[in-house]
């Protein structure tokens, strides 16, 4: 229960008002809601006097009734500490591009300056970046960069500077991880490749191509070997398995299953990769072969490109595991707070997935424009 101060019966202020604002200091984390009896009880203030208060302060539109008679705050209460926040931007394709473009809409409403530098897909770049960051006196890091083997490396550099991390989508050690679980990912990709295969070919196949990233490590592998699993269980294990490293890359993806396809016979392949470029490589690979009928995939991410894709009409393209990076910034901003004001916080946080297909990829994207055809690509998470 909250006790009275001096400050609070000086003579010049009004009491209704002090206790109005203290009221809504609790709800200085604008992401949470507070019924009657816990602001009673946070408070100390007589029922009937919260009562009145929390309604008007409704009707004034600072705070809003949510589900089940709580309260939620219309507004942020700014702590007048400013935090500088630097971000470390994997490369410029369209997965990062979104999720810059988020991150720097909700900082924009946060006390939050945000200093941006980019790891342009390279080990050397990323730990300059690093450095870079803490001469600027962040008080917090996020990290996105694909190497893990210079994660430990990173990592070190900060907390040697008392500057916390966020790792988005590769773990690095002592880093708080925010990113996709990999294992679900890998799990739906599976199971549409699976439906998809039973759909066309009666549940039959003679090969699945695997397109890997093998400097992000084992847990971005996860998309993988999950569906591996599933695969292998539903299939029966009797398709061949073929691993290339396409490293993400949608040229790269392209000549490897170009080479492949050029010294294996015609057979029926489900394909999957690390992400959506590998796989929009590959199945343009399996078109210049003439062989598009004779191949299925999955890929991961969900962005632009494979949207396009899925709206193709003869498209081998079955699904897209979606991830959206563009809500990303949002969470990543509340995680932030949530460690530079020492509150308890999860080892990871993993963002939503959810399956496109043609059949819904205007649900879930209805804005989309494409204003070209464009099949050339970079990296993606």
């Amino acid at each position: 229960m909250r006790r009275q101060t001096q400050s609070d019966t000086a003579p010049y202020l009004l009491e209704s008002v002090s206790r109005a604002c203290i009221i809504l200091r609790l709800f200085e984390d604008d992401r949470q809601t507070l019924s009657l009896t816990d602001v009673v009880e946070r408070t100390g203030f007589e029922r009937t006097i919260c009562f009145r208060l929390l309604r008007t302060l409704e009707k004034q539109a600072l705070l809003r009734r949510t589900e089940r008679r709580r309260y939620a705050s219309n507004f942020q209460i700014l702590s007048g500490k400013r935090f500088r926040v630097g971000y470390a931007s994997q490369t410029h394709d369209s997965f990062c591009t979104a999720l810059a473009q988020g991150l720097r809409w909700a900082t924009a409403s946060h006390p939050i300056d945000l200093i941006e530098v980019e790891n342009r897909y390279s080990a050397r770049a990323a730990l300059r970046n690093a450095e870079q960051l803490v001469s600027q006196r962040v008080d917090l890091a996020i990290e996105f960069q694909t190497y893990e083997r210079i994660g430990g490396r990173l990592t070190s550099i900060f907390e040697k500077a008392n500057i916390p991390v966020i790792a988005v989508e590769i773990p690095h050690p002592n880093a708080v991880f925010l990113g996709v679980d990999n294992q679900r990912a890998g799990v739906a990709a599976g199971k549409m490749l699976l439906k998809a295969a039973q759909k066309h070919w009666a549940g039959e196949c003679e090969e699945i191509l695997f397109l890997d990233l093998e400097i992000a490590g084992s847990l971005p592998h996860l998309r993988l070997s999950s569906a591996q699993e599933i695969l292998r269980d539903g299939l029966g294990g009797s398709c061949s398995t073929a691993h290339l490293d396409s490293r993400g890359e949608f040229l790269r993806s392209f000549e490897l299953t170009r080479r492949h396809l050029q010294t294996t016979p015609r057979r029926r392949t489900l394909l999957t990769g690390i992400n959506d470029y590998a796989v929009l490589g590959a199945l343009r690979a399996f078109e210049e072969a003439g062989r598009s009928d004779l191949c299925l995939a999955v890929s991961h991410g969900g962005g632009p490109e494979a949207r396009r894709e899925l709206r193709l009409p003869n498209t081998r393209l079955a699904a897209a595991i979606a991830f959206f990076p563009e809500k990303y910034g949002e969470s990543l901003v509340h995680l932030a707070i949530d460690i530079l004001n020492k509150r308890a916080i999860p080892p990871a946080v993993y963002m939503p997935v959810q399956v496109l297909t043609r059949k819904n990829v205007d649900e879930f994207y209805p804005h989309d424009t494409f204003s070209s055809a464009s099949r050339a690509g970079t990296r993606l998470s």
